[in-house]
């Protein structure tokens, strides 16, 4: 159900996506280093950020947003793969990756835990875990209006808006050395190692 959600919302996908600033696409993939994974890739708005010296693998489970991503790769300067794969079950082996990045990717994820140990697990012990992700508010009135709003939003585009996933990220046993807040705290720059 959620792929097909994808697949209709890759159509206009790159429209929705654009609350996140180049200048700020640009901060978080600074981070990354060597062989890295992009998990939810989506229509591969992040490619063309990519520092040199990365060499992407980038995953998605939408065919949809896969189609659209490779529409893109000619704008990337560094080499990048695509494979349709589920965030939830990587075909990976442990400690593929130097640097597993994902940016708005597990507010969509059925089981966000799941998917965030599979991110611990392909990620090298001295590798470096990137997330940007939009959270539920702090604030306690807007954080029930997300609570009461989220199955809206959960059938219309397929992500739910009041995941706590700072608290998902120390869940799966992911070790979190920094977080800076953007847009009044409901979006997340999250630097871990696994």
């Amino acid at each position: 159900m959620i792929r097909r959600r994808y697949n209709r919302t890759a159509l206009f996908y790159d429209w929705m996506d654009r609350m996140i600033k180049p200048e700020l696409r640009r901060k978080v993939l600074a981070h990354a280093r060597g062989k890295v994974l992009e998990v939810g890739v989506g229509t591969g708005v992040n490619l063309p950020f990519y520092p040199e010296g990365c060499t992407v693998t980038a995953i998605d489970f939408s065919p949809g947003m896969l189609a659209k991503a490779r529409q893109k790769l000619h704008l990337a300067k560094v080499p990048v793969t695509l494979l349709e794969m589920d965030a939830q079950q990587m075909e990976f082996p442990d400690n593929s990756f130097d640097t597993v990045v994902a940016t708005c990717v597990f507010c969509s994820v059925p089981d966000p835990v799941q998917g965030l140990r599979e991110v611990r697990r392909v990620c090298r012990p001295d590798g470096k875990i990137i997330l940007l992700e939009h959270v539920r508010s702090e604030h306690k009135i807007m954080g029930y209006l997300m609570d009461f709003f989220n199955p809206v939003s959960l059938h219309l585009i397929g992500s739910n808006i009041n995941r706590r996933t700072v608290e998902n990220v120390r869940q799966a046993g992911i070790n979190v050395t920094s977080i800076e807040d953007s847009f009044g705290k409901l979006v997340k720059l999250i630097v871990a190692m696994p």
